[in-house]
């Protein structure tokens, strides 16, 4: 045996085979040391990128979690870093958690296992497919990225450097979702012939140009522009290209996609795609509109209705909530707690309708089904970050791993040409790309900044 190979690369080589072989690979706490306990030289070993409102509450709940040791973070604020690295050293009672302004540096340590990362939407590939590279499995906030390109080219790394790969797209874990999803996969509504999906709408926020200012002297704010366009730091308390309200830099086209995609409507498109059994496929066509202010900082839809139509003919239809109420009269319900957001499968005998604030069916007795052992069930997890971690040790795949998340991803950015092109699009699910569509195509991909490339 190669004495150079540490326990825990040991740990992880034999639990690669035994996955392959059926062999449950984890060995309990307590039959390796105290009841309960879980040796040092078998916990994971984390770091999280990003650690700002979202990343931050992942970073908090991580660092609880027993078979987790946090050995680092990383963010372009100061006053972050040393919060998150604050809250590690209270939990371990040592100054051991160390402090990164670039993620390069945290990757590069050989013994970090695994990387929560959460950064801005236009970093998020970059990131990724450089923890691939160094080898960490990720649990990676949504949505991939801000351009098609990005999601295929992490796509690839993940597969190629064979890393556990969870996307932050929680509601696969929640009991609720999974139900409403087997339901109609087990045919339960008949024939699936209609998905409509509804997210909440884009913010309207006071969007007006701000004058350009000194960049702050504890943010990097040329390392958060990264890959995007370079432009002048701007501040207004809730109004600001980078600070201030955690939501406005995603209404930012050049950072992201706004509540089309990562602030909210990737969550529903991806259990609308996990209900309909299409996790490795995606429309033929799309065809919709929808309002894009064109003044000020804020560039991304407010209101949408975009129409996809899928080989086996299912129509998806995804609009901001503001009018799925209006349309479909069953996002109207006492059982369902919020209005008009969620994901409503209508099938030839009946519909379910599953969102955060519950679950409804018609007929109502579909709410009372109970499957046999002769159906098809989906993977069961109900808690996204501790599936993660459990495949981690495990090395099978979690809930929501890379190829459905890239399909999901792309969806929303197909929705957001749509709607800036004003046309219908033809999509070939299996090339990636539009047919006969050569300026739709150039699209798909954004220009990066240099010296930034996947």
């Amino acid at each position: 045996m190669d004495k150079s190979i540490s326990r825990r690369e040991l740990f992880k080589r034999g639990s690669v085979l035994g996955a392959a072989l059926g062999i449950p690979c984890f060995v309990p706490g307590r039959v390796l040391g105290a009841a309960g306990a879980v040796p040092p030289s078998e916990k994971i070993v984390m770091g999280c990128i990003g650690i700002g409102s979202m990343g931050g509450g992942h970073h908090r709940s991580l660092t609880r979690q027993d078979d987790v040791r946090m050995a680092a973070v990383c963010d372009l604020r100061r006053t972050f870093r040393e919060r998150a690295k604050q809250i590690v050293d209270q939990r371990y009672e040592n100054t051991d958690c160390a402090m990164y302004q670039d993620y390069r540096e945290l990757l590069a340590r050989p013994e970090i296992d695994a990387v929560l990362i959460a950064t801005p939407d236009h970093w998020h590939a970059l990131v990724a497919i450089e923890a691939a590279r160094n080898r960490k499995d990720m649990y990676l906030e949504k949505p991939i990225d801000v351009h098609v390109a990005a999601g295929k080219a992490l796509r690839d790394a993940v597969n190629r450097y064979g890393v556990v790969f969870q996307f932050g797209t929680q509601q696969r874990s929640d009991r609720g979702f999974r139900f409403g999803c087997e339901l109609v996969r087990n045919g339960r509504i008949g024939k699936l012939n209609t998905v409509v999906v509804g997210s909440l709408p884009g913010m309207e926020f006071a969007n007006q140009p701000l004058e350009p200012e000194p960049d702050p002297k504890d943010f990097d704010y040329n390392m958060w522009l990264g890959p995007a366009p370079w432009s002048p730091y701007t501040f207004q308390r809730s109004a600001s290209r980078a600070e201030g309200s955690p939501g406005y830099w995603m209404h930012i086209h050049d950072y992201g996609l706004g509540c089309l995609s990562g602030a909210w409507g990737i969550h529903h498109i991806d259990i609308a795609q996990w209900g309909s059994n299409t996790d490795d496929t995606g429309p033929l066509e799309i065809e919709g509109s929808g309002f894009v202010p064109a003044d000020g900082l804020c560039d991304t839809p407010i209101t949408w209705r975009v129409e996809h139509t899928y080989a086996n003919g299912v129509r998806m239809i995804h609009m901001d909530s503001r009018h799925t109420e209006q349309e479909f009269p069953q996002f109207v319900t006492p059982t369902l707690e919020n209005r008009g957001c969620g994901i409503l499968f209508i099938g030839s005998d009946g519909w379910v309708i599953v969102s955060r604030g519950g679950v409804d069916a018609q007929p109502k007795s579909l709410l009372q089904t109970t499957f046999d052992s002769s159906e098809p069930r989906l993977p069961v997890s109900n808690d996204h970050k501790r599936n993660f971690l459990d495949c981690v040790k495990s090395r099978r795949q979690p809930i929501c791993p890379i190829g459905p998340a890239v399909r999901s991803d792309t969806i929303c950015h197909l929705d957001d040409l749509a709607i800036r092109l004003g046309r219908k699009l033809r999509w070939d699910p299996q090339a990636e790309l539009f047919v006969g569509d050569d300026e739709a195509n150039r699209l798909l991909t954004r220009p990066l900044r240099s010296p930034w490339r996947l």
